[in-house]
């Protein structure tokens, strides 16, 4: 088990909170809340030790799209990249629609 913390400045606010997917082999389960300041924090505990470069490559290609002030916790069980970025995706539709 390894938890990995990334940060990134952001320009937007958000006042929503999202939960998205589920903790479970091959996926991940994302919870998203609004950030204090103008920063985004990133905590994810991983069953999947030595992947902090991935995670990093996965979330500044993210935070180039999505510069939000939010706090994203990250339970991953083994989910891929494709993974993580179609539920970072959900969970920017459901902040959008505001479901």
């Amino acid at each position: 088990m390894e938890i990995i913390h990334l940060q990134y400045p952001a320009k937007q606010t958000l006042t929503q909170r999202a939960h998205i997917g589920v903790a479970g082999s091959g996926d991940l389960e994302l919870l998203i809340e609004p950030s204090t300041d103008n920063q985004a924090y990133i905590q994810i505990s991983t069953s999947a030790n030595g992947f902090e470069d991935i995670w990093r490559a996965v979330f500044d290609r993210f935070f180039k799209i999505y510069s939000y002030a939010v706090k994203i916790e990250i339970n991953d069980f083994g989910a891929t990249p494709g993974v993580v970025n179609l539920r970072l995706t959900q969970a920017m539709e459901v902040l959008r629609d505001g479901q």
